[in-house]
């Protein structure tokens, strides 16, 4: 009996619980079954050893179907479950600016249609799957090294990412209220935030979905750093301008919802930061494939010109002075001019002006 009652309470423990549970309360029925029939059967031993034997046949069974015949991977399933999870989420943030600031002359917000309905609803499913995933990461422990995932795979990893991917399912839930919110109307602030705001929206949708499929392809998700770090910049850029937004004669009601859903658009963005980390860390030590990425140069320029601009105080000017050549001169002399200038650049710093005179052919 005190085997028993060691075991029932060893239930208890909360890392006991969670991986060994099944096989504690099956020990626990084989021990009470043998115990009780003890009685009232004189061949104990055989019948332990029955029951052991039927425990072992049918748990060797199962393993042979499920490994050779029909694989079911736990592991795999947590695995799609989560970058499934990481398109739901870029779906909804890459519609999300357009439907929120398309709105009307008389205020009104635009009609959603299908499409755009589904993809700002499906996050809705993220936010009940925490049985789920922690089932799967529970099994996925046992599993053998299998396809691309070897023993001792970081598992717990994943569970971080999905805690991260509910918490911005979350705050997605929140902000889609604000959709079709009766009192929104358009405000200057409204106005002033609409591209910093769509910026980011978009910037952390293309961000998950890079992330989604380096998740899926077993990559290195380096193709999401640029998208993260736009998002970062258009943060800024938020905060510029409602750093210069001046309340005066607007209405503070008026303005709470445009303020609300950039500052929920901001944890977001900062939530989506958190899941590329993560990720990079299961990249890290999942040793995930580096695939070497070729930057399109309109991208890279796109890349140099992002970013905020803030006016200069009155103080200092810039003049810029170019000369260049007439086209009434020989191309000799042209010729000798190029030589003397030589691309030469003179900077003359004063007080209160700065001239710069360019020399050109």
């Amino acid at each position: 009996m005190h085997t028993a009652a060691a075991s029932t309470f060893t239930r208890f423990f909360p890392h006991i619980k969670k991986k060994y549970d099944y096989g504690i309360l099956i020990f626990i029925l084989t021990f009470s079954l043998v115990a009780v029939s003890g009685y009232r059967v004189e061949k104990i031993i055989e019948l332990a050893h029955q029951r052991l034997s039927t425990i072992i046949i049918g748990g060797a069974t199962c393993m042979i179907i499920s490994i050779f015949l029909c694989p079911v991977w736990a592991g795999e399933e947590l695995h799609n479950l989560i970058a499934l999870n990481l398109e739901k989420l870029a779906s909804f943030l890459e519609g999300f600016g357009g439907e929120y600031f398309a709105n009307g002359e008389d205020g009104k917000s635009a009609t959603l249609s299908k499409d755009g309905q589904s993809c700002l609803v499906g996050y809705r499913t993220i936010l009940n799957t925490k049985a789920t995933e922690e089932s799967f990461a529970n099994f996925a422990w046992w599993e053998p090294s299998h396809g691309q995932f070897r023993l001792r795979h970081p598992w717990k990893l994943y569970l971080k990412v999905a805690v991260l991917v509910r918490q911005c399912a979350y705050q997605i839930e929140t902000i889609n209220g604000y959709i079709n919110y009766e009192l929104k109307a358009t405000s200057e602030l409204e106005t002033k935030i609409e591209e910093p705001c769509t910026r980011m929206s978009s910037e952390s949708a293309m961000a998950l979905k890079e992330l989604a499929s380096a998740l899926k392809t077993m990559t290195h998700p380096s193709a999401a750093d640029i998208h993260v770090q736009n998002c970062k910049t258009a943060v800024d850029d938020l905060k510029d301008a409602l750093e210069a937004f001046t309340l005066g004669k607007s209405d503070l009601l008026e303005i709470l919802p445009a303020v609300t859903v950039a500052s929920i658009l901001t944890d977001i963005s900062k939530c989506v930061q958190k899941i590329a980390e993560s990720i990079h860390e299961i990249s890290d030590l999942a040793s995930f494939k580096r695939v070497n990425l070729m930057v399109a140069p309109d991208l890279k320029l796109q890349l140099l010109h992002r970013g905020s601009v803030k006016p200069i105080a009155d103080g200092d000017h810039v003049v810029i002075r170019v000369q260049q050549t007439s086209c009434s001169d020989s191309p000799e002399d042209r010729t000798s001019q190029a030589k003397a200038a030589n691309g030469s650049v003179n900077i003359l710093l004063a007080q209160n002006s700065t001239l710069v005179a360019l020399n050109e052919v």
